[in-house]
């Protein structure tokens, strides 16, 4: 009891903390730094998502590009004024009942994190039935599906000239509020019954069906909160970035997430935060490797893509002296 006492005044003295820091820098930062803070709030969100799914559960799911597609595209859609839309669809008109729609943010944010577990749901219940390489292929091959499907619905996402003018209403109260939801939901939800199923499903399958675990209705759970949280999480990254095409949601973006779930350790919540916010700010930090460096006495070409060179050496390291991550699991 005395030491759950301490663990929650302690939280809530991170928590604190946290929101004082945020309102300082929301004061003090420039435009650029501020992307980076509201950027780490997200990947946080997004690493929590796949942590719960490959970490707690233990299912190898490569789809999560596909999720925050939806999120994305989603938010977009609802959120932009008619007049944006009609600049956007100039090759060919929007589909009448999207084309005069206009919510506020928060609608449109729920919105697509509904719309991403619809998805995961209706994937998850056929393709959970496959294990390991396979699910991973079966996932990934449904985000490229989602992508290929969106750079061909001209009427209804733009086809691949994407979309522009999109609502900035992601700022770091709005990515941050979402991220310390995401964990205190993520908390409460390892605390419960249901937490202690997914973790029996990845130490056993066969010792947690013995145990009267329904695998199915618990993988199915857990893949469905994690594409709920993934749609959230691309439908902030849209209304940060302003602008959105297919292009964005390759496999390359799992992987970055699945970078952060890895280097934290799986099914940590701690290690996903604290990973999320070092590997989004050494994303920027190390921007310079991919530019020409001038050492006065001589100028080394830069070569693009050198720090993602840099992050699969680190991850490299990490799984083979360290494969429980940067924190053990919670």
């Amino acid at each position: 009891m005395k030491d759950k006492n301490r663990f929650n005044n302690i939280s809530l003295i991170i928590i604190v903390a946290t929101i004082v820091g945020l309102f300082i820098a929301n004061r003090t930062l420039d435009d650029y730094k501020l992307r980076i803070i509201n950027l780490c709030g997200i990947y946080i969100t997004l690493g929590l998502s796949m942590n719960l799914i490959n970490g707690f559960t233990g299912l190898f799911s490569l789809g999560h590009a596909g999720f925050m597609a939806i999120g994305a595209y989603t938010v977009a859609i609802l959120t932009m004024p008619v007049p944006m839309k009609e600049m956007n669809f100039f090759m060919k008109p929007m589909v009448p009942f999207l084309a005069n729609l206009e919510w506020s943010f928060l609608p449109a944010l729920l919105m697509a994190g509904i719309m991403a577990g619809i998805f995961g749901f209706l994937i998850g219940a056929p393709v959970l039935r496959l294990t390991d390489d396979y699910l991973a292929i079966a996932t990934l091959g449904f985000a490229e599906i989602i992508r290929v499907v969106f750079t061909n619905t001209q009427s209804i996402t733009n086809g691949a000239l994407g979309l522009k003018g999109i609502p900035n209403n992601t700022n770091v109260w709005w990515s941050w509020g979402i991220g310390l939801l995401t964990i205190g939901f993520m908390v409460f939800l390892m605390d419960g019954s249901y937490g202690k199923a997914f973790k029996a499903i990845r130490e056993d399958e066969i010792a947690a069906r013995s145990m009267g675990i329904n695998l199915f209705k618990h993988k199915v759970m857990s893949f469905t909160f994690g594409s709920f949280l993934a749609g959230i999480g691309g439908g902030l990254l849209a209304a940060l970035l302003g602008t959105i095409d297919p292009n964005m949601f390759r496999i390359t973006l799992t992987f970055n997430i699945l970078l952060i779930v890895v280097l934290g350790g799986l099914g940590s919540i701690k290690g996903s935060v604290i990973s999320a916010i070092i590997v989004t700010v050494m994303m920027e930090a190390l921007r310079f490797l991919d530019e020409s460096i001038n050492l006065g006495f001589v100028q080394l070409k830069g070569v693009p893509g050198m720090r993602m060179v840099v992050f699969s050496i680190i991850l490299m390291v990490v799984v083979i002296f360290r494969k429980e991550g940067l924190l053990k699991e919670s």
